[in-house]
């Protein structure tokens, strides 16, 4: 027969078994919160790129970009929600985790491939045009130009060398130009047509127009899983013919489909 343990002893083996317990405990809570966490997609949208992203008379995010996340994360299968960003951080707070996805209206560049993934486009690549005050033409072009901070717009002119003045991303370009705070506006060409259409006889297109971006994609992550589920949808989405359906439905003829 052994002689009988200490106190001691079988207070320190106790305490040591509850201590091992704990924090096999703790750890096993951390890992459940953790996979609680990732298993819901955030996506990043705007509020002020109608009818690509805008919050309704609801206070709901809505447009085509809501649409096309919708029916994506439903194909995936996928638990997701929406979260409202400002464009200037979109690409900052990706990249520190803050959300998964941005489905903003962002077009496919190189510059920006430097830093993040992006799925194929969802929307193809249109040229971009300036929008000047009915009557004034190219002339107006030698004015000043506004585009919107931090846009493809505003690389463009800066490795022109053409001076701009930035916009609030969130002011429409249009009554930008058309209240005589700038002179012309440089914006893609959906955007340019909606207007001209809504300010009937108050704009009109002048200069050049040029071709800046490859497309909007998604942006992910650098090696993301989220790239390959996305852009299976996308594929389906394209063959099935889902997407122009929702490119008419949000544009209407002056919107560009995948052929």
């Amino acid at each position: 027969m052994q002689p009988p343990q200490t106190m001691e002893g079988l207070t320190l083996k106790s305490w040591f078994t509850r201590a091992v317990g704990g924090l096999l405990l703790a750890a096993m809570v951390l890992l459940l919160a953790g996979c609680g966490a990732t298993d819901t997609v955030m996506i990043a949208t705007g509020r002020d790129y109608h009818p690509f992203n805008f919050v309704n008379d609801q206070g709901e995010i809505d447009g085509l970009e809501r649409a096309l996340g919708d029916d994506l994360c439903r194909r995936a299968g996928l638990k997701y929600r929406w979260v409202l960003n400002d464009w200037e951080t979109m690409i900052p707070h990706l990249l520190d985790e803050e959300f998964d996805v941005i489905l903003a209206g962002m077009s496919i560049t190189d510059q920006r491939e430097r830093l993040i993934d992006f799925t194929q486009a969802y929307y193809p690549p249109t040229p971009s045009v300036y929008l000047v005050r009915a009557g004034e033409g190219d002339a107006a072009l030698q004015g000043r130009i506004g585009v919107s901070a931090h846009t493809i717009f505003s690389d463009y002119l800066s490795e022109q060398g053409i001076p701009f003045v930035p916009l609030d991303h969130e002011l429409d370009a249009a009554d930008a130009a058309l209240s005589g705070e700038v002179d012309a506006v440089m914006v893609d060409h959906g955007y340019g047509v909606q207007k001209l259409a809504q300010h009937a006889g108050l704009l009109e297109m002048a200069g050049p127009r040029v071709l800046l971006d490859r497309g909007l994609g998604m942006g992910v992550r650098p090696g993301s899983e989220l790239k390959a589920k996305l852009n299976a949808g996308l594929a389906e989405m394209k063959a099935d013919g889902t997407l122009n359906a929702l490119i008419f439905k949000w544009l209407g003829e002056d919107g560009s489909t995948f052929e």
